[in-house]
Parts: structure tokens; sequence; C-alpha cells
């Protein structure tokens, strides 16, 4: 039976693709949108009312590096003035003395910082920009000094998986309420990446059994989430809580999408705010309503007892590696290319270098403006960080 449709409680806002670090494993798209595309401050601020009549109560606010929007604390203050949960996901990079206290004073409840390794080294590599460590620290702790609950995000992958012991150290040695260990989902920047960034399965073990002994020496000190890699799944998560079923994403122009990666799948096509209201979208749009509950499900999902605990799996997973949006989500066990992923990983494990962060020759680094490459400026420049 199909699932009943419920509002939305949950959105994230991608409010600009702008951003000083080039993270290979990043989950915008391969075209990254200027700023000349992004939406004006009035019209994210009606964007916003409209969430929270639809019955949104938490947004979070990311990118790109949401700071570079200088109107981040109007936006922050119009959700706030709605009684709106606001997180802020930044890189931490460049936010101007002061700016953190503005923020908290405009009414944001949490900030949630990434960190490319735990290593300075590793994170100035990762995200092609040297100093960036050092920055990612200090705004940490003016966050936390501005009375802010902080969460520290390791997106974890080949070159750092080892790191993810100094990852939980560092976590608690900055205040921070929350880490999330989060294996990066190969989407976006990161599917282009895939041999340079997939770990190997003892990899993999290792760093679940360290996540666990933590989680229970930490219990009531910090939270540690842990997302595990969809690659080595038996089956698969429930891609944002199931696809349209209470959250959904808003790209910088205004183009409202029920996941990340939703626009790989070709067949389907989204509509834009403020040419169309929120609440238009969410009920009647054909894309939302494609994979929306199980009706749409074939075998076995369409039978199988966890069809509404995993809700299918990853649809753009499925037309990246099946070639098709309704197949079953291929990180199922189930799946009759259950294999390929395996296949994946073994032809990642064989082209790769190296499994530490001083095998940059591979990486494609995350920029707007062309077709990716690994060749040229971005893969020296990379190179450069360690070689200095």
């Amino acid at each position: 039976m199909s699932v009943q449709l419920l509002p939305p409680i949950g959105m994230l806002a991608e409010l600009t693709h702008r951003c000083p670090l080039q993270c290979p494993y990043c989950s915008n798209p391969l075209e990254l949108l200027k700023a000349n595309r992004e939406l004006d401050t009035s019209t994210w601020i009606e964007l916003f009312n409209e969430a929270a009549d639809l019955g949104v109560l938490q947004v979070h606010l990311s990118g790109g590096e949401p700071t570079l929007r200088r109107d981040l604390e109007q936006l922050i203050a119009a959700l706030a003035g709605r009684g709106v949960y606001t997180n802020l996901i930044t890189a931490g990079i460049g936010i101007a003395e002061g700016r953190i206290e503005a923020l908290a004073d405009a009414g944001l409840d949490h900030l949630q910082l990434s960190f490319q390794g735990a290593r300075a080294e590793t994170t100035d590599l990762i995200g092609n920009m040297r100093g960036s460590h050092e920055k990612k620290l200090d705004t940490a702790r003016r966050a936390r000094a501005a009375g802010l609950p902080l969460t520290i995000n390791a997106p974890v992958h080949r070159l750092n998986i080892e790191q993810v012991p100094e990852f939980i150290d560092m976590a608690l040695g900055l205040g921070a309420e929350r880490l999330e260990i989060a294996n990066v989902q190969y989407a976006g920047w990161a599917i282009a990446n895939r041999n340079a960034l997939m770990p190997d399965r003892d990899a993999v073990l290792r760093q679940m059994d360290i996540v666990e002994a933590a989680r229970e020496r930490l219990v009531g000190i910090m939270n540690i989430d842990f997302v595990p890699p969809d690659y080595f799944a038996t089956y698969p998560k429930p891609c944002m809580g199931g696809w349209a079923r209470d959250a959904f994403m808003v790209t910088p122009d205004g183009t409202v999408l029920p996941c990340h990666a939703a626009q790989t799948i070709p067949s389907l096509t989204f509509e834009r705010f403020p040419e169309r209201g929120l609440a238009e979208i969410w009920v009647d749009s054909p894309a939302f309503n494609a994979f929306r509950g199980t009706d749409w499900m074939l075998e076995p999902c369409r039978t199988c007892d966890r069809r509404e605990i995993d809700w299918g799996g990853c649809r753009c997973q499925a037309m990246a590696i099946a070639g098709n949006a309704s197949a079953t989500d291929p990180a199922c066990v189930l799946s009759p290319l259950h294999g390929r992923m395996a296949a994946l990983v073994e032809e990642a494990i064989a082209t790769a270098g190296p499994s530490d962060a001083r095998s940059p020759e591979a990486l494609i680094w995350r920029r707007i403006g062309g077709a990716p490459t690994a060749e040229g400026h971005e893969t020296r420049q990379g190179a450069a960080v360690l070689a200095e």
C-alpha cells in the first residue's frame, strides 16, 4: 500500500554553489550554478515563508558555502521569526570576525562544520586550500564561544578513513555535542572521483568497530552519528527518509528536488520556485510523485517486507548503476545487480594509488565552469599542498 502523503518537516536550502574549497567528493552537481543564477533575498524569504506554512520545522542552510551570501543574517532572521529551527552547514573558511556572533544574534540554532581531515595536511589537500584546517579550528572555537551547539562533520573516504580515531578526539577537544562520521556517497563530484575515493572493505570494517566502541565510551558526552557506505551495505538506506516522504531540497536557482542527485534521472522534470508554489510542488509535482510511497515498486521490492523501511533505497543510485531509476537499489542484497557494487569496489581498489592523502594525482577538483578534468592546474595545485 502506498504511503499517506504528509506535510514535509525538513528542508535543505542550497543557497549558493560558490565555495572557497574544491572538495572532490562534493554532492553538488557537476554543472555548478554561478552567482547570477541564485535566488535573491526576497525570493528566498518568500520561499521560507511558504515552507513554514507547509509545515517545515527545520531548515539546513547549505551550499557551496552559505556564508558567502551577504544576506545570510536576514535569511536566518526570517526563519527564526517563523519559529523554524536553523542549522548552518559550513566549511568554516573566510568567516569575518564578529559574523558568527551576528548569525547567532539573528537566531541561528546550530552550526555544522565540515573537516576534510583530522590532520592539517589532509584537510588542506582535500579542500585544495592551504591553511584551511586552522581556519576551521578557529571557526569551531568561535561558534562555541558564541554559545552555538556544534556538530563536526567528517566526510570519510579512502584518503582519510584511517583518521577516524583522530576525528573523534578532535571533535571532543572542540567541545562538539555531535560528530557525524559520514562515509562519502557516490553522487555528484564523488562519483567522478569514485576510483580515487573508494576505501577497501577491511578499512570500512575497522572504521565501524572504532565508531561503535567510541559510541559506547562517550554516551552522555558526545553523540556520534554514523552514515555507512552504500557500496558495502546489505540493505539500502531510506534516501532522504524516502523519496518526497518528509523532506525536500532547493537548489540555488530555486529548483525543488526530492534529493541531492535527483536531476541525474533524465526522465524527470523538476519545477522551480517561485514559478510554482512549494505546496503545489510537494503535492502535485509528477517528479515528486514518481517514486513516492510503494506503488511504483517493481519486484523484489514490491512484495519485500522492508519496502516501508527503506522505501526502495536510492533512486539515483539505481539510475547510476542499474540504468533504471525504478530498479531495486543495487545496494540491496536482493537486487540482481548487487554484485555490481562489489565489482565497482574491486575496480576502484585495483586502479587507485596508496590509501593515504599523498596521492592526489587522480583527483578531479570541484570547480565552477567547464567539464571536470583530472589534468591541469587544479591537480597540480592540490599536489603542491603537500610538496611545500
